[in-house]
């Protein structure tokens, strides 16, 4: 029996939107700015056909872009508008930068290896996606004297709860990070901004690594 030729991108990406809708997720300005974000320009050629599957991919530095699915829901949990300031700690392959670029006003995305911002920096460029802050600093630590920001979104998990970065949420903000054993299972945890309080809402368990502290030295 011959071999079925591989799906092409976009029937990749038609696929994906109709089973998230099926499990929930119709979210029509995301599934936009996701077709115009193409994933795989965003992976290595060996995972280039495992892009829009919901599983981890490998990238540089030892690091990884989690499962499209949790991104998915993460994002259209933040509820982003073009009025929006946005901060992401862990910028990785900078995809999820990407997408919040195309649904926000401003992105500033952190990230600890200067490898993955030179190569970030590249895509965005060749997006043409100009609304991106891109900086490698210790994303452990909060951006002393900066924000407030209407949505931040923190990859790396801790075992506590995020005040720091809690701190520089502007009114009605939210914030997500999974917050769980650095060793283990963790929640994915949407805080929401109500005048001095904050809302808790749990979302779904992964298993995210932790912060590393400070800048990468070589990579």
């Amino acid at each position: 029996m011959e071999a079925a030729s591989p799906l092409s991108e976009r029937e990749e990406l038609i696929n994906l939107v109709l089973k998230m809708r099926g499990r929930g997720l119709d979210d029509m300005a995301l599934f936009a700015a996701l077709e115009r974000t193409s994933r795989r320009g965003f992976v290595s050629a060996p995972f280039i056909e495992s892009a829009y599957e919901n599983k981890v991919i490998p990238i540089e530095c030892g690091e990884y872009i989690e499962r499209l699915e949790e991104q998915l829901y993460i994002i259209s949990a933040l509820a982003l508008e073009k009025k929006h300031r946005v901060l992401e700690i862990g910028t990785g392959s900078g995809f999820t930068a990407a997408l919040l670029a195309r649904l926000a006003g401003r992105v500033t995305t952190v990230e600890r290896y200067k490898t993955l911002c030179d190569i970030a920096r590249q895509r965005f460029h060749a997006l043409e996606i100009d609304n991106i802050v891109l900086r490698q600093m210790d994303g452990s630590r909060a951006l002393s004297g900066s924000g407030p920001y209407d949505r931040i979104l923190v990859w790396p998990s801790r075992n506590r709860e995020p005040q720091e970065f809690l701190d520089l949420l502007a009114a009605n903000g939210i914030l997500i990070e999974a917050i769980g054993p650095d060793e283990g299972e963790q929640m994915v945890v949407r805080y929401r901004k109500t005048g001095s309080r904050f809302e808790r809402m749990d979302m779904f368990r992964v298993r995210y690594q932790p912060f590393i502290e400070g800048i990468a030295a070589i990579l």
